[in-house]
């Protein structure tokens, strides 16, 4: 199973940034939601993503792990945070959403817990993990532990 991630990893991580860039233009442009600014952060470390994956992922190249990564932890940094503000009112009051459309509105609340954000979230840490598998350096420690 580890070496389907090590060779697969790399195209998985880019099937994911792919669904999840889908997925934010159907609900902007098709549902018409209108984003807020930390959603736009989101979108800002996600969207290069489909592209630097795809190209590394038809190339097989593995040196684009190091680029990558640093958008998914930041990226999921602010979705963890946004994810935050929308179930702890408390942190309404820190956001940079003061303007426009406000950063703790929930236009999909599934279930109670599953919002955008919380989208936004899981696939930037499955990015991270498909990565983290894929990365021949790490895989190959794991091996010989």
């Amino acid at each position: 199973m580890r070496s389907f991630f090590k060779d697969y990893g790399i195209y998985l991580a880019w099937l994911v940034s792919l669904v999840a860039t889908a997925g934010s233009l159907y609900l902007s442009e098709i549902l018409h939601y209108e984003p807020c600014k930390l959603c736009w952060f989101q979108r800002i470390f996600m969207y290069p993503q489909v592209f630097l994956l795809g190209m590394a992922a038809f190339r097989n190249d593995r040196v684009i792990i190091r680029y990558v990564l640093p958008l998914s932890f930041i990226g999921g940094t602010i979705s963890l945070y946004h994810y935050a503000e929308q179930k702890l009112p408390a942190l309404a009051k820190l956001t940079p959403c003061r303007t426009g459309v406000p950063c703790n509105i929930d236009y999909l609340n599934w279930w109670g817990f599953v919002t955008i954000p919380f989208l936004a979230l899981v696939a930037f840490i499955m990015i991270i993990a498909l990565l983290l598998a894929a990365n021949k350096r790490v895989s190959d420690v794991i091996d010989e532990a």
